[in-house]
């Protein structure tokens, strides 16, 4: 009897497992068969705007006028009347060579211009005295010809006694080295007591203001910018834009400067050509040979696409945006792209105003499949500056 009661306590159990793992397995069942939730991705929509469109060059500051200081006569330089790195007007002292020996030979020129004088004023009196009496016969024709050559003889002997004067008052004011223009002057190369000549350099004078701007710019570049000039010129246009100057420390210059012209030709080995252009320099803070970095902008184009460079996804050439429509539905569509604006890029071919588009997760979607798009924390900012060249040229 204990044996059947046992038996069928046993058989209970056996059958009461059964039935708790059968449950178990159903349970497991629905749940795995559950799909996953849509992936989520961050999306912002498509900026619609009209873009100033700016140009970007890197080039150098160089003087207006650089003048090298030479002295135009030989000697011993005697001082230097200028302060290094000054300003300096047109005119003022700028060297002093030893004048002795300038002093010297002008006074013996003059000596010599007065010997001729007098020598001039002998024979004159002797052409005045002997032409009377040639004609009543006292003296011969010959001695009056002898009279009248002589006279024409010191006559040029005046003459270049006088250039003699002339040629040593030069030198002797070429002693004192003046600056030939206004301008800001360089350290002196000579130093007190150097003998100088006319090759030797003493200092270089530099005039700032204005202050020139070199930078080379590609052939397209040049191109567009000389139609449109030609324009402006012609009429047919409107103003030519102002340049704008950043200097090496990232501050924009005051002032605002003008194209003033391109080199005669193109570099065959770099493909662009240098271009000069000018700005105003009126505390001279600008000084020759600083980095200068040249913008300007060059037309606005309307209405552009706008997108974040992030969602841009670059594919054996072609660039791809994945779109997401209303029904939260991925669509990867391929674009078209123009310039580059600090983190934005504008869309030329195959997206409308408004539009959402991934910028994070595009990695992890594909076409027709359902995301949850999350807007983005920060807006793009509108776009202002690019630096390329314009499509098309």
């Amino acid at each position: 009897m204990e044996k059947r009661i046992g038996a069928a306590f046993h058989d209970l159990f056996i059958l009461a497992l059964v039935f708790l793992i059968a449950g178990c397995d159903g349970q497991a069942g629905p749940k795995a068969a559950t799909p996953p939730p849509p992936p989520e991705v961050v999306v912002v929509e498509v900026i619609h705007q009209d873009v100033p469109i700016y140009f970007e060059w890197i080039g150098t500051t160089e003087g207006y006028v650089n003048a090298q200081i030479r002295p135009r006569v030989q000697g011993s330089l005697q001082s230097r009347d200028y302060k290094e790195g000054s300003l300096i007007k047109a005119g003022q002292l700028m060297f002093t060579i030893d004048t002795r020996e300038y002093q010297v030979a002008l006074n013996q020129a003059l000596g010599d211009l007065g010997r001729a004088e007098a020598n001039l004023g002998k024979t004159q009196l002797d052409v005045a005295r002997y032409t009377p009496l040639a004609k009543e016969g006292a003296i011969s024709q010959q001695e009056l010809d002898n009279a009248n050559q002589a006279h024409q003889a010191n006559k040029a002997s005046v003459e270049a006694a006088r250039a003699t004067v002339e040629r040593a008052r030069l030198n002797l004011s070429w002693t004192k080295v003046t600056a030939p223009i206004t301008g800001i002057a360089g350290i002196s190369v000579a130093q007190i007591g150097d003998l100088v000549t006319p090759s030797s350099l003493l200092t270089t004078l530099s005039q700032v203001d204005p202050i020139k701007v070199y930078y080379p710019i590609s052939e397209q570049e040049y191109l567009h910018f000389a139609r449109r000039i030609r324009d402006i010129e012609q009429g047919r246009g409107g103003q030519r834009a102002p340049l704008e100057l950043t200097l090496a420390d990232g501050s924009v210059y005051p002032e605002r400067g003008t194209f003033s012209l391109a080199d005669r030709q193109v570099d065959l080995r770099t493909g662009t050509i240098t271009v000069q252009s000018v700005f105003p320099n009126p505390e001279n803070i600008l000084r020759p040979g600083q980095y200068a970095k040249i913008r300007v902008a060059a037309e606005t184009r309307k209405g552009a696409m706008l997108v974040p460079q992030q969602a841009v996804q670059q594919l054996q050439g072609s660039h791809q945006v994945a779109v997401v429509g209303g029904d939260n539905k991925v669509d990867i569509r391929s674009v078209k792209v123009g310039e580059q604006i600090g983190s934005m890029w504008i869309i030329t071919q195959g997206l409308k105003p408004g539009e959402r588009i991934v910028v994070a997760g595009v990695q992890k979607v594909k076409t027709g499949m359902v995301v949850n798009p999350k807007p983005s924390v920060t807006e793009p900012l509108p776009a202002q500056a690019v630096t390329g060249s314009p499509k098309g040229t």
